[in-house]
């Protein structure tokens, strides 16, 4: 929005310049020539800003790019290792289902090895 905002106002002024330079240098005041220096100036300072904005925005797109692509490589080196322990531990549940006599003595924690293996993310 700033950015939408930021070019209306440079192109407004920039037409406020335009009209000025249009006029003959013969034909200018002192009044017209400091205008014009301060209308540039003005420009100037809005397309700093602006480019500030856009390279921010750059940086920031960039650096989720970066996120995105750590948390992919954490994603593909770590779930395998866990479907693997998820996948032992939930053939190894019925097993010790059968051990205990009733499913009310288990203990909380071992409720969660026999879930997914300590992956959980309650843990």
């Amino acid at each position: 929005m700033d950015d939408i905002q930021l070019c209306k106002e440079i192109t407004r002024l920039k037409k406020e310049l335009h009209k000025l330079v249009s006029i003959p240098d013969k034909d200018k005041s002192n009044e017209d020539r400091q205008k014009e220096e301060e209308l540039l100036h003005q420009i100037h300072k809005l397309v700093e800003t602006r480019d500030f904005l856009v390279d921010d925005v750059e940086f920031e797109r960039l650096r989720e790019k970066e996120e995105d692509k750590e948390m992919a490589e954490f994603l593909k080196s770590s779930l395998p290792r866990n479907m693997k322990k998820a996948g032992a531990s939930s053939r190894r549940v019925p097993a010790r289902a059968q051990q205990t006599s009733s499913p009310f003595t288990k203990t909380g924690l071992t409720l969660l090895k026999e879930c997914c293996g300590f992956t959980c993310s309650i843990m």
